[in-house]
């Protein structure tokens, strides 16, 4: 018997559904950290301007794919030409190995929540936040239990299904992420000596116009959207007819930026009235190190370090059951599997594969694999190391180049515009500028950001 396919209650909720996929643990830390390292005002500039011309064409492509066909990302190409089934292959293979690292940083942000509200101490040592967080994630069997906790508050909420699960979840956890930021935003602005950090990030100087803010523009928002791995393909796959995909995917983008511009407000102040400018420097493990630190040198510290794990909490849970999602529908509409079954297919693998990354924390266990630099040759590096460049830098990128080159070229932005404007038509200009971002400008931008990446052996998101 063919099963109904399922479909999301409102537009309401799927916008908060594909923002809290949007919106994920790259915007609440590591937004704030490139606002630092690339000249403050300048930097948000270019990034609301990427974000509008490349970030919002290249996300309406996906949204159109998964609702013309209606299925999973590897259906959804299969159905439109065989021969590009592999496309949807990068976006499933890429996901899956992002869950698989992505469910242990959840737990590590759940770790620090107890931390905080258990009210224990993060050590006395000479550096106390960094040696306390070096000495969790070496542990061979915690950082485990509490990935696999996070895992199994992912997989409650997919196999609720799309409405009764992850709209449901999604219409909770986005209103109370924005509540909460607000709430930092509001005490990172008041406290004395925040103009300093406010006027950083406001102020638009002409010389930090330069390849390396716009570069890390371009990564920034490119990553941040949850494009080029199929997610939206999925998403889009729910969307009725009628609904209007132009405003929900411009809703999408400007709740996404809206959120890493807010974290900005509520982090940068914060650091520089505790720890000066010499304090952006972040790092990937700012959030469990240095944060920790700067809350402490505070007034009600404790409770601002509360809530904003809280808040790092939504945003890495609502990321992570999008990309749990996509390859639950690959396994479940592929394989005929039920829900739970499909979870369960995944689960497994993904629950070794996140072992290897946790354990590859420690120094003293080895464990490395061969990554190919182009301008190194051949290296060996931390499996975790590996794994993050892996999607970050070569998977994400090319799955959004050849979304970009099968619309455009392919299956054609003809074909895309016309499940587009299924609820109304748009001017003529739109379409031609929309056409001619998807064929030429936003192509040419991945493989900037390829050129980097991996021409140069740096990271972008």
């Amino acid at each position: 018997m063919h099963q109904k396919r399922s479909q999301w209650a409102s537009n309401v909720g799927f916008i908060l559904a594909a923002a809290g996929s949007a919106v994920g643990l790259g915007n609440i830390w590591k937004f704030p950290g490139k606002v630092g390292a690339y000249g403050g005002g300048a930097f948000i500039l270019c990034y609301i301007i990427i974000v509008a011309l490349i970030g919002f064409p290249v996300m309406l492509a996906e949204l159109s794919i998964g609702r013309r066909t209606q299925k999973n990302v590897i259906g959804a190409f299969r159905q439109l030409d065989k021969r590009f089934t592999f496309v949807g292959g990068i976006g499933v293979l890429t996901l899956f190995v992002i869950m698989s690292y992505y469910s242990i940083v959840g737990g590590w942000v759940m770790k620090y929540i107890w931390v905080y509200a258990s009210g224990a101490h993060f050590g006395a040592a000479a550096n106390p936040y960094q040696t306390y967080f070096a000495d969790f994630i070496a542990k061979p069997v915690e950082p485990l239990l509490w990935g696999a906790a996070f895992l199994l508050l992912c997989i409650y909420v997919v196999v609720k299904g799309v409405s009764s699960g992850i709209e449901r979840v999604s219409k909770v956890l986005m209103p109370a992420l924005f509540l909460l930021l607000l709430a930092c935003v509001i005490r990172a602005v008041t406290l004395p000596g925040a103009k300093e950090g406010l006027a950083f990030m406001l102020t638009i100087r002409p010389e930090s116009f330069n390849g390396n803010t716009l570069v890390g523009a371009l990564g920034q928002a490119f990553f941040s959207l949850s494009v080029g791995m199929g997610i939206m393909v999925t998403y889009g796959s729910y969307v009725p007819k009628d609904d209007h995909l132009v405003k929900s995917a411009v809703s999408i983008c400007a709740l996404d930026t809206m959120v890493a511009i807010l974290a900005a407000f509520a982090i940068i102040p914060v650091v520089f009235v505790t720890l000066g400018a010499e304090g952006l420097g972040m790092g990937g493990g700012f959030a469990f190190m240095a944060l920790p630190e700067v809350f402490a040198g505070f007034p009600g510290g404790k409770l601002f370090g509360l809530v904003f794990f809280i808040l790092l909490f939504f945003a890495a849970l609502t990321s992570a059951i999008s990309i749990l999602e996509s390859c639950v529908a690959f396994i479940s509409e592929e394989f005929h599997f039920s829900r739970l079954k499909s979870t369960i297919a995944l689960s497994v693998p993904m629950t070794v594969l996140s072992a290897g990354y946790s354990l590859s924390q420690s120094d003293a266990r080895g464990i490395k694999l061969p990554w190919l630099d182009f301008s190194q040759g051949f290296t060996m590096l931390p499996m975790n190391t590996v794994m993050e460049k892996f999607t970050d830098n070569l998977m994400i990128p090319l799955g959004a180049l050849a979304f970009c080159l099968f619309v455009g070229w392919v299956w054609g932005t003809k074909n895309a515009v016309e499940e587009i404007e299924s609820e109304g038509r748009y001017p003529m200009v739109m379409r031609i500028t929309w056409s001619f971002i998807v064929r030429f400008l936003a192509p040419l931008v991945i493989a900037v950001i390829l050129y980097f990446t991996l021409g140069r052996g740096e990271g972008l998101s």
